[in-house]
């Protein structure tokens, strides 16, 4: 019977655990996304539960930007509706027409960016250009190469 409790052993090949990577990044890497239902609720990972956390910030930020001025126009209407100094304006008027398309632009260099970093911070990576046999010509999407 062999002795499997000494450690003189021939063999001295190590066994990789996978990385260095912690518990959460390895059940990451192990994930597909395209198929884990989506709760928005109780997201069933860790990076949908980030992402959805940035998309409700989002959503609450453009309702107010949206829906604010109306619902002060309503609200306080003496205050919104007189002309401003500056411009001869209404305020809800110059809140509507300038405010609101500002801000979505404001929102989507936003969510840009968290998504960025939402996508470093989980090692997700966009990258479709692929270098060819042919050098560094980029593959076509049908296959080809482009020329």
């Amino acid at each position: 019977m062999p002795d499997n409790n000494t450690h003189d052993s021939t063999d001295k090949r190590a066994e990789t655990d996978g990385g260095v990577a912690g518990q959460a990044g390895q059940a990451h890497r192990n994930t597909d996304y395209l198929s884990s239902e989506v709760n928005i609720i109780n997201p069933s990972t860790p990076f949908m539960r980030d992402h959805l956390r940035v998309v409700w910030t989002g959503f609450v930020i453009w309702v107010l930007a949206v829906f604010g001025p109306v619902t002060l126009t309503y609200l306080a209407t003496d205050a919104m509706t007189t002309p401003m100094p500056v411009l001869g304006f209404p305020l809800h008027y110059f809140l509507v027409a300038f405010g609101a398309p500002t801000s979505a632009l404001i929102l989507s260099f936003w969510y840009s960016r968290k998504r960025d970093a939402l996508d470093e911070k989980y090692g997700i990576d966009h990258a479709t250009v692929e270098e060819t046999s042919h050098g560094s010509e980029a593959a076509a999407t049908d296959g080809g190469v482009d020329e």
